[in-house]
């Protein structure tokens, strides 16, 4: 008996893995990532062998959610690295910058010194600070300008008084 369910689950994996796992391929874009899905779907098909009914659309959906498992995780990893991107260049390491230029940069209201921030302290193009923002090209251009006045004019007042 042991046998012959250990030949039939072996002639299903012949028949079923390499579709599957192709089918996974066009799911997840990468062959490794396929292949671990593929074969964690049939790990879990062999664990409940007797229970299954429909071998093949328990395969396929036990995929499908493997699949849709992945997809969650990589955006997950994409969010915290575009967190972490974020927090990095609001945050940079100590620079030799004149400290009264790097306090007024902190004065600067959140609107304002997130862009100044990102595009001149991490030196992030435009189009960048915008996706992180999640603000238009246009108005990170307006409030980058608008940062820059305000720095202008304090920095300005400051080389008054210091005559």
């Amino acid at each position: 008996m042991k046998r012959s369910r250990e030949r039939a689950a072996a002639e299903l994996f012949a028949a079923l893995y390499p579709r599957l796992a192709g089918w996974c391929r066009r799911l997840v874009d990468d062959d490794e990532t396929a292949h671990e899905i593929a074969s964690e779907a049939f790990t879990r098909l062999w664990a409940r062998w007797t229970a299954v009914a429909e071998p093949q659309g328990f395969l396929y959906v036990t995929a499908a959610n493997l699949v849709r498992d992945h997809w969650r995780k990589l955006e997950r990893e994409r969010r915290a690295v575009r967190r972490a991107t974020v927090e990095a260049a609001v945050n940079p390491p100590a620079q030799p910058a004149d400290p009264s230029v790097r306090l007024l940069v902190q004065s600067l209201p959140d609107r304002l010194r997130v862009p100044i921030l990102l595009h001149y302290y991490a030196d992030m193009p435009i189009r960048e600070v915008s996706v992180l923002t999640g603000r238009k090209e246009g108005t990170v251009k307006a409030d980058l300008h608008a940062a820059r006045e305000l720095l202008r004019a304090h920095l300005g007042r400051s080389l008054d008084h210091a005559r």
